[in-house]
């Protein structure tokens, strides 16, 4: 197999952390997995939190370090979201890795080498019940020998007595100053020149997603060269302008119907996602909430009627019918009109 060429390298898995201690921003996660490598006194570990907080980087960097490139292959089991993770997989595949025993340990070119393995269940939260179930038996029977990593978005979708047989470590989304330094970072290696404004755009458009992040300032750097604006930016990341969100937000407040017609016209004949332009259209309307002149229940209606825009988007609806219906209703009642007619 060819060698790696650096250049051709995704600037995700170029600039990953490689020991724990270099995750950034999850100081109570570190401090306790630091001390975790001290003793080699391993729990099961569920990871849980936002995308792009680190929660794979840490568990593939503890491993890392607690066996050493050369052990690495033999104890350790990564299974992601594109591996069949049913039932039988954890019958099998799971079980057997699981059931093998290894040595007694010891420390081999600087790394502890504990007397267990490790088996790394990324995106945990997407096996199914029964899977999860049969995880159970499989954690008690070989504990000696195995330790599992669970890695998911959402804690409540792992079931409650595999959750309590684990160390749970929230990670938090990585505030704009923690990101600022790594893209700080990255531009300074990579030769890159972005403004105030290109800093403050990146980290409002990747919400906390430090891989987001970085993935758009590749593709930006790819297609625009070492000077990014913000502008760039915006048009490598797919969010919508915030023209174009004024703009509808300015048609709902005008009171002219045909006006925001038009409005949505222009969203859906340019191409944007309707889901992406609901969810910058509530960005907006936070200014909305706080606004004096809008009563309470003319909020909530509006809240509500974003609510299950998004969920009929989910379940298939036509976009053009669904952002006119949420521009409608918030017309309605930014102009003090009737939000619903009755036919009793």
């Amino acid at each position: 197999m060819a060698p790696v060429v650096p250049s051709s390298q995704p600037w995700v898995e170029k600039y990953r952390p490689k020991q724990v201690k270099d995750v950034a921003h999850q100081d109570e996660v570190v401090r306790v997995l630091t001390n975790t490598l001290e003793t080699t006194n391993c729990p099961h570990m569920l990871f849980y939190g936002p995308p792009g907080t680190g929660k794979t980087t840490t568990a593939l960097a503890i491993a890392h370090e607690l066996f050493g490139p050369e052990l690495y292959k033999s104890r350790v089991l990564e299974l992601n979201a594109s591996d069949d993770r049913g039932i039988n997989v954890v019958r099998t595949k799971i079980k057997d890795f699981a059931a093998v025993a290894v040595g007694s340990g010891g420390r081999q070119g600087g790394h502890p080498c504990p007397p267990y393995k490790i088996i790394i269940l990324d995106e945990a939260d997407s096996m199914t019940e029964d899977a999860q179930n049969a995880l159970r038996r499989t954690m008690e029977t070989y504990s000696k020998v195995t330790r599992f990593f669970f890695i998911c978005n959402y804690i409540s979708r792992i079931i409650e007595p595999l959750a309590s047989r684990c160390a749970k470590f929230r990670f938090k989304p990585l505030s704009e100053d923690v990101m600022s330094s790594r893209i700080v970072h990255i531009c300074r290696e990579e030769g890159l020149n972005l403004d105030s404004e290109a800093f403050s755009t990146l980290s409002s458009i990747s919400q906390g997603d430090l891989r987001r992040a970085i993935t758009y300032l590749q593709g930006a750097a790819r297609l625009f060269g070492s000077s990014i604006s913000a502008k760039d930016l915006i048009s490598v990341s797919g969010v919508i302008p915030q023209d174009a969100v004024q703009a509808l937000l300015a048609s709902c407040r005008s009171g002219d119907f045909e006006l925001a017609n038009k409005e949505v016209s222009n969203v859906i004949s340019e191409g944007y996602p309707v889901s992406q332009m609901l969810s910058q259209f509530c960005q907006l309307f936070e200014v909305i909430v706080e606004a004096n002149d809008i009563s309470d229940e003319q909020k909530a209606r509006i809240c509500k009627r974003l609510a299950e825009a998004d969920k009929c988007l989910v379940d298939g609806a036509d976009e053009y019918l669904q952002l006119m219906d949420v521009a409608s209703n918030t017309m309605r009642a930014l102009c003090n009109m009737p939000m619903e007619f009755s036919y009793e």
